[in-house]
């Protein structure tokens, strides 16, 4: 389908890595009312779509993300008329939830998705990225927990995210303060795994990552990022539990034969589609 604020690419024919592309440029990609009725549609079609195996997040033009559109925050406090508060309560609750559900799109997606940002990273994109399996950036990009200085507290997942990336007290000073930070902190801090020295080399590094985990088990890789997520909110005990009652649904399939089969034939292994 046709989309107002993304873009989805397949790198190549040939390729499972598909490219989903914040597409306001104009804008700086700021997050619109269209970004949240769209973004988790076109999440759940590349879910569904058995030629998808990896998803690379970017944005289109000079900036990956410059937060939320003003206009979608004004929006929100538009549809909260009614002459009854309580009423105006419950429907402002309403629309930051509809909020909150296009960037959980990301988390509740089978299949891996690596955020590539290049420049600007602020706001409502840290609420993205944090969302993202595996984040990469390059030279240029500077990130913000820029809420507080909007006068809001941050409610679409990254004072619930970040705090598991880059430890409780680092995600703490970086939202009570709102400051900009480098990518070099923003490797330090753990938020990216890898700085780039530009966003050609970026998306060159991150297509090669995408390849490889690409090449891999379908279900070892939709298994791993489940387990992974699952396992945050679970004791040691409990984490264990989850994976064993995973694997014994899934770990007899035909990826394990091939994989043992492609070992011992010196080849690489050739996984159906999910």
């Amino acid at each position: 389908m046709d989309y107002k604020s993304l873009k989805i690419i397949q790198k190549s024919p040939t390729s499972r890595v598909y490219y989903l592309y914040l597409n306001r440029p104009g804008q700086f990609n700021a997050l619109s009312r269209d970004f949240f009725t769209e973004f988790p549609k076109a999440i759940s079609s590349l879910d569904h779509n058995p030629d998808v195996a990896v998803i690379i997040l970017a944005g289109s033009g000079k900036h990956f993300c410059s937060g939320i559109d003003l206009q979608t925050l004004s929006d929100g406090f538009k549809e909260t008329h009614a002459a009854d508060h309580g009423r105006n309560v419950v429907k402002l609750r309403r629309h930051i939830k509809f909020l909150q559900e296009a960037v959980t799109a990301l988390e509740s997606c089978s299949k891996p998705v690596i955020a590539a940002v290049h420049g600007a990273c602020i706001g409502g994109s840290i609420d993205i990225i944090t969302a993202c399996d595996i984040r990469y950036c390059c030279s240029d990009s500077f990130f913000s927990v820029k809420e507080v200085d909007l006068a809001i507290t941050a409610d679409l997942g990254t004072l619930q995210r970040l705090p598991s990336i880059v430890g409780f007290g680092n995600a703490m000073e970086l939202a009570l303060t709102g400051r900009r930070f480098t990518a070099s902190e923003a490797k330090d801090l753990g938020l990216v795994s890898k700085i780039f020295t530009s966003k050609e080399a970026l998306m060159e590094g991150v297509n090669v990552v995408a390849e490889e985990i690409a090449a891999k088990s379908p279900l070892a890789v939709i298994g791993t990022k489940a387990v992974l997520l699952k396992s945050r909110d679970l004791t040691v005990e409990q984490g264990l539990d989850y994976v064993a009652t995973w694997n014994s649904g899934v770990l007899l399939s035909d990826d394990l034969k091939e994989a043992i089969s492609a070992h011992n034939e010196k080849r690489k292994p050739r996984f159906a589609k999910l």
